[in-house]
C-alpha cells in the first residue's frame, strides 16, 4: 500500500470509530433532557432516577469520545497537509466555533449537571442538561457545515491555489448542510433510543427492576420510532438535493451505467462488474428509483458513462466514477439496516401506547438487544456511502484526493500511526464496552439482586431507596 492508500485506510478507520461515540452523545443528551423534564414536570422521583442512570452512559460516552476526536484531529495535520492548506481558510471558521462554543457549552453545563443535582433548582439543572443537548447538536452543525462544504463548495473563491472564504452566510445556507444536518442529528437520536432500548429490554428480560426499565422502554421505543422515520424522510430529501449536485454518487448508488429508462427501477440487488462496466445480473423494482429521485413515478436517471462523459468536457480528463460496488451495497446495508429501525420502533411504539406489556413477545425484547447496533451500522454505511461516492475529490470539483496528502509523510511514518492509534482505539472500546456493560448489570439501585422473581414486577409507588447525594427516589 502506498502513502495515499495508508492515509485513506488511517482517515477511515478513525473518522468510522469516533463516530461511534458522537451519535450516542447526541441522542442520550436529549434522551436524559426528555427524562429530567419528565421528573420536573411530574415531579415524580422515578424519572429522575431515570435521568441519573441513563447519565452515567452519557457521561461515560462524552470521556471515551474526547479522546477519540482528539486523535482523529491529529491525523489532518499528519497525512493531509495540502488538503489542509487548501481549505484551512474554509474549515478554520465553524471548527473554532464548534471548538470554543458549542464544545465549551457541552462541557461546561456537563459539569454544572453532574454536581449541581443537590446545589440547583430543580429548573436551572434541567435547563444545564438541555444546553448539553444543545450543545451536542450544534457541535454537529459546525461541523457538518464544513462536511458540506466538501460535498458542495459554495461561498469561496480560489487565491494563490487555495480556496478562500467570501461568504460566511452561504456556509451556512449551503443546501446540502440543510438536509444533511437533520439527516445526521435524526440517526444520532435513533443510536441513543436504540442503546436505551436494547439495555432495557435486556432487563426486561432478565425481570430486573421491571417497572424503572418499563417506563425507560416505553420512552425510548416511541423516540426510536420517530426518529427513524424522520432518517428515512430527510434522507429521501437529501438524495434529491444530491441528484442535482452529485449525480454521479446517486448513479453510482444504483450501479446505474447507463441512463435509466423512464419511469426509472431501483436496483435490489446486481452483480457489478466495474471492468466492463455492466451489471451480470440484476434485480429491481420497477418506478421506484424515479419516485426517490423526483417524488414521482415518472423521469429517467443519468448513468455513470454519461455523467463520465460531462464530466471529462468540465474538468478534464480522468476517471470521475468512484468505486461502485463500494458505494452501491453500503448505500444498501444503510438503507436495509434502517428499514429494520423503522419496523421494530413502530411495534414497540405501537405496544406501549397501547399498554400491552402483558403481550410482548420475548423474540421482540431479544432483537431489541440485537437492534442496538443497527444505528451504528447504518451510521457507518451511510459516511463510507457519503465520502466513497464523492471520489475521486476531496472537495467536490475543486480538489482531488490525490493532490491532499501531506507530500512529506512516509508510508513507514503512517503504519506506525496508523498501528498506535488502533491500538489506542482497542482499548478505549474495551473499555466502553466493559463500562457499559457494568453500569448495566449494576442498574439503577446498587445492591439489587441480580435476578428477580417474575412476581415482583408491580411497581410500589411509596418504596423508597436511599439516593447519593440525599434524597429519595422510587424503586421497585
Amino acid at each position: 500500500m502506498d502513502v495515499l492508500d495508508l492515509a485513506r485506510l488511517q482517515f477511515a478507520s478513525t473518522t468510522i470509530f469516533h463516530f461511534i461515540f458522537v451519535p450516542i452523545s447526541i441522542g442520550l443528551s436529549l434522551l436524559v433532557a426528555i427524562m429530567e423534564t419528565m421528573y420536573v414536570v411530574k415531579k415524580n422521583d422515578k424519572y429522575k432516577q431515570m435521568a441519573q442512570f441513563w447519565g452515567k452512559f452519557l457521561l461515560i460516552n462524552f470521556a471515551v469520545g474526547i479522546v477519540t476526536g482528539i486523535l482523529q484531529e491529529f491525523q489532518f495535520g499528519m497525512n493531509w497537509s495540502e488538503f489542509s492548506r487548501f481549505v484551512g481558510d474554509i474549515f478554520g471558521t465553524p471548527l473554532a466555533i464548534e471548538a470554543l462554543l458549542a464544545f465549551f457549552l457541552e462541557s461546561t453545563f456537563i459539569g454544572l449537571w453532574v454536581f449541581g443535582w443537590d446545589r440547583l433548582s430543580r429548573k436551572v439543572h434541567l435547563a444545564c442538561i438541555w444546553l448539553v443537548s444543545i450543545g451536542t447538536m450544534l457541535s454537529a452543525f459546525w461541523i457538518l457545515a464544513a462536511n458540506s462544504f466538501m460535498q458542495r463548495p459554495v461561498g469561496y473563491a480560489i487565491r494563490d491555489g487555495r480556496a478562500e472564504m467570501t461568504d460566511f452566510a452561504a456556509l451556512l445556507t449551503n443546501g446540502q448542510l440543510i438536509w444533511e444536518f437533520p439527516h445526521t442529528v435524526s440517526a444520532a437520536i435513533a443510536t441513543g433510543a436504540f442503546l436505551v432500548a436494547g439495555i432495557s429490554a435486556w432487563s426486561l428480560l432478565r425481570k430486573r427492576n421491571v417497572d424503572f426499565f418499563r417506563t425507560s422502554f416505553k420512552l425510548s421505543v416511541i423516540v426510536a420510532f420517530v426518529a427513524s422515520i424522520a432518517i428515512a424522510l430527510f434522507g429521501h430529501s437529501q438524495a434529491q438535493y444530491l441528484m442535482d449536485t452529485q449525480p454521479m454518487k446517486m448513479a453510482a448508488s444504483e450501479g446505474l451505467w447507463e441512463r435509466s429508462s423512464d419511469p426509472a427501477p431501483w436496483t435490489v440487488f446486481a452483480v457489478i462488474d466495474p471492468e466492463t462496466r455492466e451489471n451480470r445480473y440484476e434485480v429491481k423494482i420497477p418506478y421506484l428509483l424515479s419516485f426517490l429521485s423526483y417524488s414521482r413515478f415518472s423521469g429517467s436517471v443519468p448513468g455513470m458513462n454519461e455523467l463520465q462523459a460531462e464530466y471529462e468536457q468540465t474538468y478534464g480528463p480522468g476517471n470521475y466514477i468512484p468505486p461502485v460496488r463500494t458505494t452501491f451495497w453500503s448505500f444498501r446495508v444503510m438503507v436495509g439496516s434502517g428499514v429494520l429501525m423503522i419496523l421494530l420502533g413502530m411495534y414497540g411504539a405501537f405496544m406501549a401506547l397501547r399498554k400491552r406489556w402483558d403481550k410482548m413477545p420475548r423474540w421482540y425484547l431479544r432483537a431489541m438487544i440485537g437492534a442496538i447496533f443497527l444505528p451504528f451500522i447504518a451510521n457507518t454505511a451511510g459516511w463510507i456511502m457519503t465520502e466513497i461516492g464523492r471520489q475521486p475529490w476531496t472537495v467536490f470539483g475543486l480538489f482531488k484526493v490525490e493532490d491532499s496528502v501531506s507530500p512529506n509523510v512516509t508510508a513507514g511514518q503512517i503504519w506506525f500511526s496508523l498501528i498506535s492509534f488502533s491500538a489506542v482505539y482497542l482499548i478505549l472500546l474495551a473499555l466502553l464496552v466493559w463500562l457499559f456493560i457494568r453500569t448495566a448489570r449494576k442498574g439503577p439501585v446498587s445492591g439489587e439482586e441480580p435476578d428477580r422473581d417474575s412476581r415482583e414486577h408491580d411497581f410500589d409507588p411509596y418504596g423508597a431507596y436511599p439516593e447519593k447525594g440525599g434524597g429519595q427516589v422510587v424503586a421497585p
